[in-house]
């Protein structure tokens, strides 16, 4: 293989990693802003995460099928009803599951979310009729980097966009907490919750709020990838829920930054071993591997 194609394609899967890294890092940062304060795993992001996707496939389909609404404005109203729908199940599944178990047995959280998740799966799919709805191919025109004569390096639109946005809302984020009353509130809560209400912070306050925020990044991120891929299968929330909880460990999971930091870094990760090893062994190692970062991290905090 020619030199120039050998870096043509070296090119093509970053620009391939970018979406993917992206995602990953959205998702790990929305998770840590609960975790730092509830320092407790909780797969109900993942679930979300799927939940949101579902919703707004099934919702652009009953939208251009049954009402006949164009495609855009059916892409609209998906958006609408998984934006609601996901937010309506985070506030029930919050104030009426995961907080009283939280009080009463803090490790049930793990099993309660487990729960929620087939629940929110088996809602979905019966309303679907267990069948796997897909999006129309939209903002799939490419966009060319490099004309190489041997292997363009190119992305499509709805790649660059979903890149784009989500990194952005990670970074303006990330500037919300650090420099907003509220980050410092966070922070607060976040390091001694007994102290910051010695202060006059609420802390009950700010964790349902934190809370809130972690569902809109689980439902933003899930229309995206959607959006994206063109579907959202079933059981994409237990793989997304447990790929976050581990990722965002090795990032440290009580810093929403660094949690997405160490989530883009194994989206590039996971994109190349797709590129350059054998595919069918990928998850496996690189679940793997998150077991053994997640370990080593562990150790090295602790000491």
């Amino acid at each position: 293989m020619p030199s120039e194609t050998q870096l043509a394609y070296f090119l093509q899967q970053l620009l391939n990693a970018a979406p993917l890294s992206a995602l990953y890092a959205m998702l790990a940062f929305g998770y840590s802003l609960s975790f730092a304060l509830t320092k407790r795993a909780d797969f109900t992001p993942g679930a979300l995460f799927a939940f949101a996707g579902q919703v707004f496939v099934y919702f652009t389909a009953f939208g251009y099928d049954r009402l006949w609404l164009v495609y855009p404005a059916a892409l609209a109203l998906g958006v609408a009803a998984s934006l609601a729908y996901t937010m309506l199940a985070s506030t029930l599944t919050g104030s009426k599951v995961i907080r009283p178990l939280s009080q009463m047995s803090p490790n049930s959280v793990i099993t309660a979310s487990l729960a929620i998740m087939i629940v929110l799966m088996e809602l979905v799919r019966i309303a679907a009729n267990t069948r796997d709805l897909w999006l129309s191919p939209f903002l799939n025109q490419r966009i060319t980097f490099w004309d190489h004569p041997g292997f363009p390096v190119v992305m499509t639109q709805i790649q660059i966009m979903n890149a784009l946005a989500m990194a952005a809302i990670v970074f303006a984020a990330a500037y919300i907490l650090q420099r907003s009353r509220q980050g410092r509130n966070w922070r607060a809560v976040s390091d001694d919750p007994f102290a910051a209400a010695l202060l006059g912070i609420d802390p009950g306050r700010v964790i349902v709020f934190a809370g809130l925020t972690t569902a809109a990044f689980s439902a933003i991120s899930g229309i995206m990838a959607t959006a994206y891929y063109g579907s959202m299968d079933f059981g994409a929330g237990l793989m997304f829920g447990l790929k976050v909880v581990m990722i965002a460990a090795i990032g440290d999971q009580s810093s929403p930054a660094r949690s997405a930091a160490g989530a883009a870094l194994f989206g590039l990760a996971e994109t190349f071993w797709g590129a350059y090893m054998p595919y069918v062994w990928r998850d496996l190692a690189m679940f793997s591997t998150l077991v053994v970062l997640a370990v080593v991290m562990r150790q090295e905090r602790r000491v």
